[in-house]
């Protein structure tokens, strides 16, 4: 059988996804194109062989409605030949995004893919793609959850209260994720991934000098009386502190089979192992990350000793916390460059920038596995495996 390998990873700066951060005046067709030009560069790979471009976006509406990807393949001067699809699984988009392209590879379908994302939440907030009054969900799902669902930071509380993560806790993951993030920079072990953007060489939430002490400050950042009343339990300690902000920026990733990559004398990055997707409550919405794992695990046949690195969306600290309990997993292992929480999460975007820093960081540490997990609204989650050769 076919092997998929990854031979080149990059992702734009992430900047704050509000009018006045640093990428907010990109278009972001323009971002995921400053990419997708960047990773053809890099990798010097000649893009009339693209197969395919399958990219992530989560709000299509309004400038990254219409296929965007199709766009940015077409203004980042890909052959008007070289196809291109936009797909939504939430969170983990363009993580998904990696699996089609390995899964297209690996059947025989494509030769060579990319997979890529995109989100640019100062043009396209969240939830843009709801007009106010409608209701994404339906009678059928009303009736199966008579009580109603909720929001993520919700969720993200549920999980706290669910799992005894105290505030302290939660505080001390992000801080940890900014102190990471900070070095990693200051080391220069994200020069390799990292296309500057007009100007914008950094990425623009990473607050190294953030303690505990100032996330102590900080207010609950979704309560809510009517939640209050509903779910007793909840003791309110998600803050804008130790949750992910709201983020502009673009990633993407060249995928090919091995055969591929060595007719072409280009040197892999890493190979992808295994896949998994699954559902969960989609009430606890973020827990997804804890069975998929154990089932992308069953199925390379690999336990978690064998992992050496570990990237988990931090989407919130209470969504990782959680995960490590159930797994065991050693937190020295986990996000070693810093996550979400410090880099930023530009939703569609995450996916594909978790697996440039996840094999990057593989190479800078001579890692033989790692594993990558995101959690996504509505109760699901993927996972992934990646081998270095």
């Amino acid at each position: 059988m076919r092997d998929a390998v990854i031979v080149e990873a990059v992702r734009t700066p992430v900047g704050k996804g509000k009018p006045n951060g640093a990428l907010a005046h990109v278009h972001p067709v323009e971002l995921l194109a400053h990419t997708l030009r960047t990773l053809v560069e890099r990798s010097g790979v000649d893009p009339e062989l693209i197969d395919d471009v399958i990219g992530g976006a989560v709000d299509q509406v309004g400038e990254q409605a219409m296929n965007t990807t199709r766009y940015a393949a077409l203004s980042a001067g890909l052959p008007e030949s070289v196809p291109a699809a936009t797909v939504d699984r939430q969170c983990g988009s363009s993580q998904q995004a990696v699996h089609f392209a390995a899964q297209g590879v690996i059947s025989g379908a494509y030769d060579i893919a990319v997979a890529c994302g995109v989100e640019s939440m100062s043009r396209v907030p969240m939830w843009s793609n709801v007009p106010e009054g409608k209701d994404p969900f339906g009678p059928g799902v009303a009736a199966r959850y008579p009580e109603g669902l909720v929001p993520q930071g919700i969720s993200a509380e549920l999980i706290a209260a669910k799992w005894s993560i105290t505030r302290e806790q939660m505080d001390a993951f992000a801080v940890s994720s900014h102190r990471r993030a900070a070095a990693a920079w200051d080391a220069g072990l994200f020069d390799a991934e990292v296309a500057p953007l007009e100007g914008v060489t950094r990425d623009e939430c990473v607050r190294p000098g953030t303690t505990t002490e100032v996330l102590a400050g900080l207010r609950p950042a979704y309560h809510d009386p009517h939640f209050a009343e509903r779910f007793p339990q909840i003791e309110w300690n998600v803050t804008a502190g130790n949750a992910s902000p709201v983020n502009d920026g673009a990633s993407a990733v060249l995928v090919m089979a091995g055969e591929t990559a060595a007719r072409l004398g280009l040197r892999p990055l890493a190979r992808l192992h295994s896949f998994a997707v699954t559902g969960s409550d989609p009430l606890l919405m973020l827990t997804g990350v804890v069975p998929a794992t154990e089932k992308v695990l069953r199925r390379a046949g690999l336990s978690l000793g064998d992992i050496d690195l570990f990237e988990v969306n931090e989407a919130f600290s209470s969504v990782v916390l959680a995960w490590q309990q159930e797994t065991g997993a050693d937190l020295g292992k986990v996000n070693v460059h810093g996550g979400a929480i410090a880099l930023g999460h530009p939703l569609g975007a995450s996916g594909t920038r978790l697996t440039t820093t996840l094999v990057h960081a593989m190479e800078e540490r001579g890692a033989r596995y790692a594993l990558q997990s995101m959690c996504e609204a509505g109760g699901l989650a993927n996972a992934m495996i990646l081998e270095r050769i």
